[in-house]
């Protein structure tokens, strides 16, 4: 399959873009090329497409179900009783409608934690994107769930082979107060035993920090470093509550953060020091969390809420400047996961997507990355290509009318 994107605007020219299978061939003059598709892209730009690198992708089914809860009443009263009834079809069907939501937003990557790894990898398979999806574990003390987590971790490392190498497979020890200590030394050593990621949140709420504290005798940080977990395979949710310390340790043993900044505030969770974990050097990047807790999977405006998030706090209106804080949500995830997307260049994934710049949002035009991270959203976005396939054109996907009926029937299933 080949793709031509006639007379698109990249980096302020005008140029032709050829894709061949799933990689960026040529990007200047193809007027000798032909190919299987022709798009014209007068008065657009390409650009990469997002990458998500903290959710939960299922939990779409969840938007609006239970909002303004405190952290821990949220999870324990209401969301974690609510997933003792899910099944996999449930899962599959959530997931579809996330990635939906996220394809028409511009996402083709995201960085996942949750239940049921097949219904989630069956509804990305056939969507088209691109994800890591980790194998929940959690045993909460209890010997035979650590026992039935293990076993699942290494059916479903096996079983995620039959999946394309658009999803890749790691672990997902939630948290630190979910999950015991030898669980998570298993983690580590599994991960390590079988070159994986491991996805976890950290130092996510000053309750955490403090029940930590009073169990271990040591913060967060320190603790899942006594059993071996900080390493560069680690991305790690929130690091909210994180002492310079701690940042400075985090980035000598590689460990990666995911600053999800709308769903750490709508939980008053914290703020995520952003400036300060850059200067210690560890690498961020940024993520929506679920649909449960944003609620809404935009990544541009995600984007904009980090970044006006850390001037606001810092008050220092430089901070977080546009062109970082839109690597943070494009080229940083698709590192962490040693992705060659994340960019426009000649050799890399075909994964981009084509903005209107008609769109009242973006016009008269002076900066697009700055257009993009404080004044677009996802009705921006007119085409979406992933892996050198259409996932998206002129604003329609294949079979989006199916998914969101089959969604509505949530609100019915979940009655509270």
């Amino acid at each position: 399959m080949s793709i031509l994107i006639r007379q698109v605007q990249h980096e302020e020219q005008t140029v032709d873009v050829f894709i061949n299978g799933n990689l960026i061939e040529t990007i200047g003059d193809c007027a000798g090329k032909t190919a299987d598709i022709v798009i014209d892209g007068s008065d657009k730009a390409i650009l990469p497409t997002f990458h998500n690198a903290h959710h939960h992708a299922a939990m779409a089914y969840m938007r609006s179900y239970a909002d303004d809860i405190e952290l821990f009443s949220w999870l324990s009263d209401h969301i974690w009783p609510l997933e003792t009834t899910i099944t996999e079809e449930d899962v599959y069907n959530g997931a579809r409608l996330a990635c939906l939501e996220m394809i028409k937003s511009g996402t083709t990557f995201f960085n996942d934690m949750y239940w049921y790894f097949h219904g989630t990898a069956r509804a990305v398979e056939e969507m088209g994107m691109r994800a890591a999806l980790g194998a929940v574990f959690i045993d909460m003390g209890d010997g035979d769930r650590r026992a039935a987590n293990r076993k699942m971790a290494q059916v479903l490392l096996d079983e995620s082979r039959q999946y394309s190498n658009r999803i890749h497979f790691q672990l997902g020890p939630h948290a630190l107060y979910t999950v015991s200590q030898e669980a998570l030394v298993w983690c580590s050593e599994f991960a390590n035993e079988h070159g994986l990621m491991i996805h976890t949140h950290l130092s996510e709420t000053e309750k955490e920090v403090a029940d930590c504290l009073a169990l271990h005798g040591m913060r967060p940080p320190a603790y899942l470093d006594s059993l071996g977990l900080l390493s560069p395979n680690l991305t790690a949710a929130h690091c909210v509550w994180l002492n310079q310390s701690e940042m400075d340790l985090l980035a000598a043993r590689g460990v990666k953060a995911l600053h999800c900044p709308s769903s750490n505030m709508k939980l008053a969770s914290g703020k995520f020091r952003f400036t300060d974990a850059q200067a210690a050097g560890i690498q961020i990047a940024i993520g929506t969390d679920g649909a449960a807790s944003n609620n809404n999977l935009d990544m541009s405006e995600e984007i904009k809420m980090a970044a006006l998030l850390e001037k606001h706090f810092t008050g220092d209106p430089t901070a977080l400047p546009a062109d970082t804080a839109w690597r943070a949500g494009t080229r940083a995830a698709a590192q962490m996961f040693g992705l060659n997307s994340g960019i426009i260049a000649e050799g890399a994934l075909a994964d981009c997507m084509l903005v209107d710049l008609n769109n009242a949002r973006l016009v008269p035009g002076h900066n697009l990355i700055a257009d993009m991270v404080y004044s677009a959203d996802s009705s921006c976005v007119d085409t979406v290509i992933c892996d050198g396939k259409i996932l998206m054109q002129n604003r329609y996907v294949e079979g989006e009318e199916e998914i969101i009926a089959k969604a509505r029937e949530y609100k019915k299933k979940f009655k509270r």
